[in-house]
């Protein structure tokens, strides 16, 4: 039995369909049905799959066997986490989990016009947080996040507050306002734009799921609406309304499992995260500042 083939009858157990396992994976879809033959001949040849319209749904026999494969690979991630602790090299692939707002902030971050930098050798890989990657299983290296985690052997680091207020594009009307989509309303910014909308009339112009439409449909006199100041500050095309709005400024936690803190090129994208953050600490707050990241 090959770890690769527990790995895939977990993949396929947690998503539901091959094809779904595979992305998670990295893998074709011919790969992890290959695979998953492999794991269910070790077993008998039967399947431990049923077959629905929908996808695949552990049977009895599979079940079974879900505890003893978590367990596998609980010691096989253990052993992986720490062979990565223990190499000294300042190279290869760091990957961070991240929303699209403190994803663009480090992702502007990178020029040549930050301060900080990263040694050459390691390359960030900024991946959208609503992909839900686990560190445990080592999905992303770093997790960057509103809130710190209730529980887990994590190495946990305040980083930093965005600022938020309200843009629009310069000298236009822009009455309406722009938020986010409905699925979205528990978000704080949405919020708060609802209740302007109940305490001034004014419409919604339009609802949008991302800050790049956001900020795409601000700039074309869409509307007014909500940015991190970071963005609106920055950009020739809008004004700000209002100082920063306190009750939606974004707190961000730098969260490591502790095994993967020990690796050289860990330590030194932690240590470039909170030195950026610590640098643009005037522009993430909204104050007035003649250098900004990327410009």
């Amino acid at each position: 039995m090959h770890w690769d083939d527990v790995r895939v009858f977990l993949a396929v157990a947690r998503r539901g369909s091959m094809r779904a396992a595979g992305r998670a994976l990295g893998l074709s879809q011919p790969t992890v049905a290959r695979r998953l033959a492999a794991f269910e001949a070790t077993f008998g040849g039967s399947s431990l799959f049923d077959r629905l319209p929908e996808g695949l749904r552990l049977n009895t026999a599979g079940a079974q066997l879900i505890a003893e494969a978590e367990s596998v690979e609980d010691a096989a991630l253990t052993l992986e986490r720490r062979r990565a602790a223990a190499s000294p090299a300042l190279t290869g692939t760091v990957r961070i989990s991240a929303g699209e707002c403190a994803a663009g902030f480090l992702a502007r971050c990178l020029s040549a016009s930050s301060g900080a930098t990263l040694p050459s050798g390691i390359t960030l890989e900024l991946i959208d947080e609503r992909q839900e990657k686990n560190l445990v299983r080592r999905e992303a290296d770093m997790a960057m996040r509103h809130e710190p985690p209730e529980s887990g052997d994590f190495y946990v680091s305040k980083a930093g507050t965005f600022a938020c207020s309200v843009y629009r594009r310069r000298g236009a009307e822009a009455a309406g306002w722009i938020t986010y989509t409905e699925e979205q309303s528990h978000y704080e910014p949405a919020r708060w734009v609802q209740r302007q909308v109940e305490e001034t009339g004014k419409p919604i112009a339009l609802r949008a799921s991302s800050m790049l439409m956001h900020l795409e449909a601000i700039r074309a006199g869409t509307g007014r609406g909500v940015l991190p100041c970071y963005v609106g500050d920055g950009h020739p095309l809008l004004e700000r309304l209002r100082p920063p709005i306190p009750e939606i400024a974004a707190d961000y936690w730098i969260i490591v499992h502790r095994d993967l803190r020990r690796s050289a090129s860990v330590r030194a994208a932690i240590d470039w995260v909170k030195a950026v953050f610590s640098e643009q600490r005037a522009v993430l707050a909204g104050k007035p500042t003649r250098r900004r990241p990327g410009q």
